[in-house]
């Protein structure tokens, strides 16, 4: 039970720095904190496939398995996002 209330508490202030970083910086530092958060997804695969591979059971595997998947398309359409914006930045010939 005392770990259930860790873990919320950390998600709840996992929650509320996100929206103070959202809110508070400027849309030019957008495009590097993009690049931070594809990182963290990185790692978010990677438990993922941890959790994944650990149990024999059925709902871990199908959890870790679904949890690859958005990760996976996160740090691709993160990846994706970034190049574009970048690409607005860069002079034309």
């Amino acid at each position: 039970m005392e770990g259930l209330i860790a873990a919320f508490t950390i998600f709840v202030l996992a929650i509320f720095v996100g929206f103070e970083i959202i809110t508070k910086i400027p849309p030019t530092l957008h495009t590097p904190l993009m690049s931070g958060s594809n990182a963290i997804s990185g790692i978010t695969i990677i438990g993922a496939l941890i959790s994944a591979g650990s149990e024999n059971q059925f709902v871990p595997k199908m959890l870790g398995f679904v949890a690859v998947i958005f990760a996976t398309i996160n740090v691709i359409g993160g990846f994706l996002v970034t190049h574009r914006m970048l690409e607005m930045f860069r002079k034309k010939d």
